[in-house]
Formats: structure tokens, sequence, C-alpha cells
């Protein structure tokens, strides 16, 4: 990570994307400590602890924490999250939307992105809807009222607040991507997640001093975390690389040679969307149960407790399904087969056409099958090695994915730009 630092202060192109990111992120941090007018900020932290566990600690993770604050991002990057997502999904089921993407070049890609901006305007727009209408008429435990002000006025300044902030974020996201060092909407998510490790290590060096916490303990908190980054470095860089070989032809008069090739495909191509989609569904029933005053609805709520043995063998079983749904909305075995047609190539052994098409199939699925079960005891292991060490620092899952699989692509990003720059420098050495 120190030479990748090191290189890029080298070139001077890439130190003002650096620094431009850097510069991006801060204000993005600044905002993250400008709290939404009319809220009374310690009735709202009294009333919120109720709510751990629930769909809104969940969002509070991508929000960087803004959402339990209560902040100006407090909707975070999460509608424009939720509205490429459901692009995604809808470019699959809308022929006209798919067609956009696969015919139409740059144009689609711009009018898909046109769509998908309209559409975080939207959801940002329903979310702060339904989270001013929610607080307004709240009260903490101590019976102090969550609003201050006129609740006319709150509903009105926090739609404005929240939409605007986050169309915002997205500006800031864009402008990473394009003018910074890349993959600027992750990296939103990242610096807001990373900003809550050093309390969490206070706290957790806080117990160690008290002498709540052993030697022991602390050391197996760090082996777990090493092996928790070695093991989804190693399986979020793992793919599975198929020959593919393209015979000489001849293009007109011009020769265009042959050759061998590779096509990979990752191991979790789905990266951490399955464990997204398979909380928010655990979540959605337990934080609904948890306000039903029932003892049908508490015996059904204690099911969904994140240790029992039910809510875990749910939690596998999503995760696996959401690789396997999430997967085939990102590949098409189909029309991989059918480019390799087209472009000549074919897989050594496979013949062209529905062959190669089955022959992904079954390559993919098996793939599928070990990151999926890789996901599952990411997910799971460190949540209970952090329970039984009686430490509040929990690293895995959600954020153990985020987190390095954010790192792993913008040093590959990095990487890529360094080797464009030092081609240029030798091409233009040569002539």
């Amino acid at each position: 990570m120190i030479d990748y630092i090191k290189a890029l202060l080298e070139v001077e192109d890439l130190k003002k994307r650096f620094i431009y990111t850097l510069l991006m992120l801060t204000l993005y941090r600044l905002g993250s400590h400008i709290p939404l007018p009319g809220i009374d900020p310690q009735a709202l932290s009294d009333f919120l602890v109720q709510f751990k566990g629930t769909l809104l600690s969940l969002y509070d993770i991508f929000s960087g924490g803004n959402l339990g604050r209560m902040t100006l991002f407090a909707l975070g990057i999460m509608p424009y999250i939720s509205a490429a997502i459901m692009m995604q999904l809808l470019t699959v089921a809308i022929p006209e939307l798919q067609r956009l993407a696969k015919e139409e070049g740059e144009y689609g890609r711009y009018k898909i992105n046109q769509y998908t901006r309209y559409l975080t305007v939207f959801v940002a727009f329903v979310q702060s809807l339904g989270i001013s209408f929610w607080l307004k008429d709240q009260v903490s435990p101590k019976g102090y009222p969550l609003v201050i002000i006129d609740h006319k006025v709150f509903i009105i300044t926090t739609v404005v607040a929240l939409v605007s902030s986050s169309v915002f974020l997205m500006w800031v996201g864009e402008r990473i991507t394009k003018k910074g060092i890349g993959n600027g909407m992750s990296l939103l998510i990242f610096a807001g997640i990373v900003a809550r490790l050093p309390n969490q290590l206070v706290q957790v060096i806080n117990l160690f001093k008290s002498g709540q916490i052993t030697i022991f303990t602390l050391i197996g908190a760090i082996l777990m975390i090493v092996f928790v980054v070695m093991g989804i470095v190693l399986f979020q860089e793992a793919e599975r690389r198929l020959p593919v070989q393209f015979p000489r032809r001849f293009i007109g008069r011009r020769e265009v040679k042959g050759g061998y090739t590779y096509l990979p495909i990752k191991v979790n191509p789905a990266g951490v969307i399955p464990i997204i989609f398979a909380q928010a569904l655990l979540i959605i029933p337990s934080s609904i149960l948890r306000f039903i005053n029932h003892p049908i609805a508490q015996a059904i709520h204690s099911f969904f407790n994140p240790f029992s043995l039910f809510y875990n063998f749910l939690y596998i079983l999503f995760i696996v399904f959401f690789t396997y749904f999430y997967t085939a909305v990102l590949i098409n075995p189909r029309d991989i087969a059918e480019n390799l047609a087209k472009s000549g190539g074919f897989i050594p052994g496979v013949r062209p056409g529905v062959e190669t098409q089955k022959f992904l199939e079954e390559v993919i699925n098996r793939l599928l099958f070990v990151g999926g079960l890789f996901l599952s005891v990411v997910a799971i292991i460190p949540l209970y090695l952090t329970r039984s060490m009686h430490i509040p620092l929990y690293f895995g899952g959600t954020t153990a994915l985020i987190v390095v699989g954010v790192a792993l692509e913008t040093l590959n990003q990095i990487e890529a730009q360094l080797k464009m720059k030092r081609y240029r420098v030798k091409s233009f050495l040569r002539r």
C-alpha cells in the first residue's frame, strides 16, 4: 500500500487525482457532522437504542453512522445504490432497457445512468419523507420529543435537506470516479465504515486497560480480523480461467493472427449484495414483530435471534440463493457464448453455441456454490467469535466485505493507471 502511494506521488497526474479524492472524502466527512435542524440529539440517541439489530442499524452501516445521528448525510449514498440495483433488475426484465444496454453502446450507458439518477432522486424523496413523518411524533424513553420545532417546517426542511444531500453525494461519487482515483460510490461507503473503526478500537483498548478483556482475548480478536481479511482477499481475487482459442482468419486482405487467451469467472462475482439482501429479508420480520406486544408474535420473534439455529439456517439459505440470483443478473452465459461465436473464439474441447452455454452454466453454478458457502462463513463465524470474546468490535459479513473489497478494487485501479502511465512514457521514449 505504501509503495502504491509513493508511486502515485511520483506521477503528477495521479497525484492530482489522489489529492482530489482526499478533498472530496474530507468534504463528505465534514457534512457527516452537520445535524438536521429541529432534532434534539440527546432524545434521538436515547430513542434509537431500542432499534439495535433492526433494519435501521443495517442501513446505518452504509450511511457511515449518519442515520443514527440524523446528520445532513443521513441517507448516505444508499438511494443511489438502491436505484442502481433496481435499474439492473429492470434492465433484465424490460426488453427496451436491455436493448439500450447491449446495442446502443456509449449512448445506452449514458441513458441508463441518467435514468438511475432520476430514480435516485425519487428513492431519496420517498425515504426522506418516510423518515420525517416517522420522527415527528416520536418521544424518547424519558418522555422528551425528538422534534422540537413545528412539524410542518420539520417535514419540509428534512425532505429538502436529505434529498439535496443525497444528490450532492451522488455528484461527489461521480466526480471521484471521473477526476479522482475512481470507484467513487464505493469509496464513500468505505469512508463511512472506516470512520467508525477508530472509536471501536478505542473501546477495545479501554476494556483491555480496565481488565475486562484479557491479553489472549485481544490477540484472538486481532487474529480473527487477520484471518477474515486473508479469506476475503483470497476468495474475492479467486477466479476460474477458462482457456479460449481464436483461430487465424482473414478480414478482407488483412490476416488476423489467432492465439490463446482466457475467460475469467470469479468465485464470488456478486460481492456483498447477497449478504445485504439476506440480512434485509431476515431483519424486516424481526423489526416488525418486536413492536407487537403479543405472546405469539414474541415467540416468533425469538426465532429471529441472530444466534438461533433457525435464523442462521435461513441466513445461509438466503445468502446462497441471492448469490445465484444476483449473479444471474450480472452474468449471462448465453450472451458470452454468442459473443465468443461471433468473434470466432471457442473453448477447447467444447463446441461453440449451445454446448458452450451449457458448459459455462455448469462452471458458474459450481463456483457459485463455493462462493455462497464462503459468504455464509464470513457472515456468521465472526459474529459468534465476537460474542464469545465479549468485545465491542465486529469485523465480518457486510462490513468486512465492503472494506476489503473496495480496498482491493481501488488498489487494482491505481495499479492499472500506473501501468498505463508507464506504458505511455516508454512508448514516447521509443519514438
